[in-house]
């Protein structure tokens, strides 16, 4: 892995970590993990290879990544305070977040220094998985979806919360 790729996966992990601690909605929630995803989309997702089972194994990648992001954004507390929306990552968003960030980080380390080449090869081969770039494009795109489907569900959620009527404290008159 080189500098770029261990610091990407590491900010893109660390902004969960940020969100352990409740803090204010706003547009950075949602800008700076998009950036961070077009970015790497932009760097490593030259092609999308479509023959043989590679659009299988890119399909199947980006819907375990839409799962992961969904459900990270299902777990994530958003409530009301003062008129300010305020965010905070629960412990079951933070471990899908990190499963899923970790498990592309951890294949690619088995990958290139763990001896995994070998049998990612021969698994390509069998399944007629055509390239290497196959593999890049459906760890690429997990991640993307992952991140769009997370911050598009805790938008959506914070929309919903927004909007949702509130309740006269007891003793009070509307």
């Amino acid at each position: 892995m080189t500098t770029t790729e261990w610091i990407t996966d590491i900010a893109l992990v660390l902004i969960v970590f940020r969100q352990l601690r409740e803090g204010r909605l706003d547009h950075k929630t949602f800008l700076v993990p998009l950036a961070i995803v077009a970015l790497t989309a932009y760097s490593y997702l030259d092609s999308v290879p479509t023959a043989g089972n590679d659009l299988v194994l890119i399909g199947a990648l980006t819907a375990v990544g839409a799962a992961l992001g969904i459900a990270g954004g299902v777990y994530t507390r958003i409530r009301t305070l003062d008129g300010d929306l305020l965010i905070k990552a629960g412990a079951v968003s933070a471990v899908l977040w990190i499963a899923g960030m970790g498990a592309r980080m951890g294949f690619q380390i088995w990958v290139e220094h763990g001896g995994g080449a070998d049998d990612v090869a021969r698994f390509s081969l069998a399944h007629h998985i055509t390239s290497g770039q196959a593999w890049v494009a459906a760890f690429v795109l997990m991640a993307l979806t992952e991140v769009v489907t997370r911050v598009a569900t805790i938008y959506v959620r914070s929309r919903a919360v927004r909007t949702a009527p509130t309740r006269p404290v007891l003793g009070t008159t509307v």
